[in-house]
């Protein structure tokens, strides 16, 4: 019938990295975690000393690291979402477990990297928490976002910056 006014569609939608981070913040909320966030411009000392990054760090190179203009502001880019979880520890008593979304900067550009892209990071700090409870979550979260019968593989790792560090694998879900 050409005299029944048209559909009308809303106009645009939500982006899909906003989609995916909101999935992710839901998965760890339904299981006790908070969310916090923190500012893209951080002070030297939040992205860098307060997680022990001394000044000869390789993560603190120019070519790592966007520094503001002039370099003696003591401002950056951050360079990982960790300044949210000095913030955080700052502001929080234990017990805190939070994840810190947000989207980062770093001074590399290649066919493998890009300037700025997104990460999630969690932080747990309590009496009694072991390697076996961050599997445990870790384990829960892939099967939550990637499906109940998904395989999940930790591989231990060396990450200089953290201790102990693994890495987690899921097999393609496809």
């Amino acid at each position: 019938d050409v005299t029944v006014p048209a559909l009308r569609r809303a106009p645009g939608a939500r982006h899909p990295i906003e989609l995916v981070a909101q999935r992710l913040a839901d998965a760890f909320v339904g299981m006790g975690w908070e969310v916090a966030e923190g500012p893209e411009l951080e002070s030297e000392w939040l992205n860098f000393d307060a997680l022990n990054l001394g000044p000869d760090h390789p993560a603190r190179q120019m070519q790592d690291t966007f520094f503001l203009d002039p370099v003696d502001s003591g401002l950056v880019l951050r360079t990982q979402t960790s300044p949210v979880q000095i913030r955080t520890m700052e502001r929080m008593k234990p017990p805190v477990r939070i994840i810190a979304p947000g989207t980062v900067y770093r001074s590399d550009s290649d066919i493998t990297h890009s300037p700025m892209f997104h990460q999630v990071e969690g932080l747990a700090v309590d009496r009694d928490i072991t390697m076996a409870d961050l599997k445990g979550l870790l384990t829960e979260f892939c099967r939550m976002t990637f499906g109940p019968a998904t395989p999940v593989r930790f591989r231990p790792s060396y990450f200089p910056f953290t201790e102990p560090s693994a890495e987690v694998d899921i097999q393609c879900v496809i």
